[in-house]
Parts: C-alpha cells; sequence; structure tokens
C-alpha cells in the first residue's frame, strides 16, 4: 500500500496566553505565563490555588447562542478551536466532499464542572431537575461530535481518552486515517477544561501540583531543579490535516508535513512513569522509525515536560536513550512552562506549537529555568526564544497508566 503524505493547513488555539494563534504563539515567543491565581472558585483552602485559566473567552464569537448553551466549557473551547482552524484552512465541506472529512479529538476528564453542578443539584434540588443535557454535555466525545455537526463532518468520528496523551493519540490516528486512505482530511487534536474543586483536590491528594501560589508565573518549572509539580492548565489546539494530494488541489498553505507517529506502553505504574523512561524511549523510537528517518535528524523536541520531579527527570533519560550523543544537540522546549499542563488537551496545542516551529524557524523557550535540575543537562532552550531553521521536529506526551504517544513532523518541502 503506497502511504498518502499528510500535512497541516489549518490550526485553532484557545489557551491560557490567549484566545486565537497569533495571540498565543506571540505570547509564546516572548515567554510569557498563562498561570495565575484560580477564579473559578473559592481555593482558598486548597493546597493549589494556581492554574491556567482561559481568559475573555465569548463561545458566542465562535458558536451560535444555541450551540453555547449545550456547550459545557470543554466543548466550547474545541468548537471555537476547530472554526479557527477551519478558517485557516480555507477548507468548505459540502455535500460531495463531506463523507472523507472526519473528526478526531482527545480528552481526558470531559465536562467534570458540569458533572460537579449536576451532583449539586441533586444534592438540593432532587434528580428530577437534572438537565436532560447533562450526558451530552459531559462525556468526552461530544467535542469530537459536536465538531461534526458544526462543519457536517460525515467521515470518521472519534475520540481518545488517554489522560495526557490523548490530544497526540487523536492527532496521531487522524495522521494514519489519512495515510492509509480511509479519509482525505480530519479535524483534530486535543481539549480539556478541568479547573475545577474535583480536579484540584484530587491532584493535591497525588501531591502532582505546584503549590508555588506566591509566584503563579514562576510554578511551572519543567526541568529546573526547584520544580514541585505541574500546573493544571485547559483550553484546546485543533488542526486541520490533509492529504498532500488534496491540499495542493485547493491550493491550500501548508505549515508542516506530519510523518511518523508512536506508541507505547509503560506496564509499570498507574501514575509514575517506568523507570529510567524506558516506554518514553520506546515510544520517541517508534515514531522515528515510523518516520523513516535516522534519531540524528530530529533537531527540536516539544517535550512533555511537565515540571514534575520524575517526568522531567525520566524524559531527559528517555532522550539520551534514543538520541545517544545527538542528544546534546537536539533543542528541547517545554511550553508547559508557559501555559500550565492541559492534560488531555496538551497533545493538541502542543502539535500545533510544533508546526509553527517549523513553519516560522522559532524555538519557543522553556521559561523559569534558572537551576538545571539533577540529570537535567540538556539544551531546554531556557527562557529565550530561538530563531532556528529546523528540518525535524517531535512532540511527545506521556499520560497516567503508562500511555505514551510521540509525534514527528517535518518542514514542508513539495
Amino acid at each position: 500500500m503506497i502511504k498518502k503524505r499528510v500535512v497541516i493547513t489549518g490550526i485553532g488555539l484557545v489557551t491560557p496566553l490567549g484566545v486565537g494563534v497569533k495571540e498565543t504563539w506571540t505570547a509564546l515567543c516572548d515567554g510569557k505565563s498563562g498561570i495565575g491565581r484560580i477564579t473559578r472558585f473559592d481555593a482558598t483552602l486548597y493546597q493549589t490555588q494556581i492554574a491556567g485559566e482561559i481568559k475573555e473567552f465569548k463561545p458566542t464569537d465562535f458558536i451560535s447562542q444555541k450551540d453555547a448553551n449545550r456547550a459545557t466549557p470543554f466543548i466550547a473551547y474545541s468548537m471555537a478551536a476547530s472554526r479557527m482552524a477551519m478558517e485557516d484552512s480555507g477548507l468548505i465541506i459540502d455535500a460531495a466532499n463531506a463523507p472523507r472529512v472526519g473528526v478526531f479529538t482527545g480528552c481526558g476528564l470531559g465536562g467534570l464542572s458540569f458533572l460537579e453542578e449536576t451532583t449539586r443539584v441533586i444534592e438540593q434540588k432532587g434528580p428530577k431537575r437534572v438537565s436532560p443535557f447533562f450526558i451530552p454535555m459531559m462525556i468526552g466525545n461530544m467535542a469530537a461530535g459536536m465538531i461534526s455537526i458544526l462543519f457536517g463532518a460525515k467521515g470518521p468520528n472519534a475520540s481518545m481518552s488517554t489522560a495526557c496523551a490523548a490530544g497526540t493519540h487523536a492527532v496521531g490516528e487522524a495522521f494514519k486515517i489519512i495515510q492509509s486512505g480511509r479519509a482525505d482530511t480530519m479535524i483534530t487534536g486535543g481539549v480539556e477544561s478541568v479547573v475545577t474543586p474535583t480536579a484540584v483536590a484530587g491532584f493535591n491528594a497525588m501531591k502532582a501540583l505546584s503549590t508555588r501560589n506566591d509566584a503563579p508565573e514562576k510554578a511551572s518549572r519543567p526541568f529546573e531543579r526547584d520544580r514541585d509539580g505541574f500546573v493544571i492548565g485547559e483550553g484546546s489546539g485543533i488542526l486541520i490535516l490533509e492529504s498532500l494530494e488534496n491540499a495542493e488541489k485547493r491550493g491550500a498553505r501548508i505549515y508542516a508535513e506530519m510523518v511518523g507517529y508512536g506508541m507505547s506502553g509503560d506496564a509499570f505504574h498507574i501514575s509514575a512513569p517506568s523507570p529510567d523512561g524506558e516506554g518514553m524511549a520506546r515510544c520517541m523510537a517508534a515514531a522515528i522509525e515510523d518516520s523513516g528517518i535516522l534519531p540524528e535528524a530530529v533537531e527540536y523536541i516539544n517535550a512533555h515536560g511537565t515540571s514534575t520531579l520524575l517526568n522531567d527527570l525520566y524524559e531527559t533519560r528517555a532522550i539520551k536513550t534514543v538520541f545517544a550523543e545527538h542528544a546534546r544537540r537536539v533543542a528541547v522546549s517545554s511550553t508547559k512552562s508557559m501555559t500550565g499542563h492541559l492534560l488531555g488537551g496538551a497533545g493538541g496545542v502542543e502539535t500545533v506549537f510544533t508546526a509553527l516551529t517549523l513553519y516560522h524557524d522559532i524555538l519557543p523557550p522553556t521559561i523559569n529555568f534558572e537551576n538545571p535540575g539533577e540529570e537535567c543537562d540538556l539544551d531546554y532552550v531556557p527562557n529565550v526564544a530561538r530563531k532556528k531553521a529546523v528540518e525535524y521536529a517531535m512532540n511527545n506526551s506521556f499520560g497516567f497508566g503508562g500511555t505514551n504517544a510521540c509525534l514527528v513532523l517535518k518542514k514542508f518541502r513539495p
């Protein structure tokens, strides 16, 4: 079977750094932080009182009032990002091509805020007062469902729920669907919105979150000596993937080409990565092999880089395992230092960042990098963005349960 070439022709972003691609990318390259005090609920009694919240977002700027009324935040974010990506790509879906346009999104926890709200309704007013839209507004696959309804995309429609790797898994599966000829175009990415009491309390109970409440903008510090946990964030990153043939036929602008996808399982622990990043290393190696390149061809990695003690250490070790001596020459940055960790939405947002890195020849920085952590001795693009043309770049995402996903993107050459 001849594999089709797959390219990125549209992107959309809703992140703590801004609503829109230009706003987010500018802030990212300027090294700005989107982390602040939690405003969604009273976090006074919580160990962690900071998060990467979306600011100044109006659903009706992107969707109808009717759809907005039926969209919990994660659905609204994904619909907004997909609207941006569709407009950016110039793609028109009609009766002729609709069956060949699909949707594949990733989401970790779905409409958790609405679940909390509905639980309160039951406790205070009884079960008969539960909204008939409760289930469809809560379940994670409704991001993909609502996007397909919004645009009339009738091709493959599915959703990944693989924790913090969900967005990257979704993009990877969408890539393979087009590569194998089962669709011409896929609307894909990730989304999450769980800055909620139960999520923050739950991650606090695991001692996974930073408690640097006095300096929110400095709390997310991947690979840094004084890191003390990740900062929860929210948002969505959506991409339009197309076969090269389809994109060229439309005369579409192309940001980058997608060339490799890897998956692996740690089979080790419910939340901790496998020792020395063994599963991470196998995942990266699989993505490189799928790309048909040598490890030495990769020049930039958008790391998972959560700002937790084990992830950053083990990811660094995994990079050294896969790239050997070349690891010292690979630029590695964690954009989570600015956005926080968007959980199931991270992979979609960070794949967009990786594509923009290739397109604009700019490597985003890892901010708050003051002193390297133990064994964290690679080039993490500390604090300041770097102008550099890159041919191949990788995006890493690793999730609870030992689920791993990696993508390799290439600068587009006709």
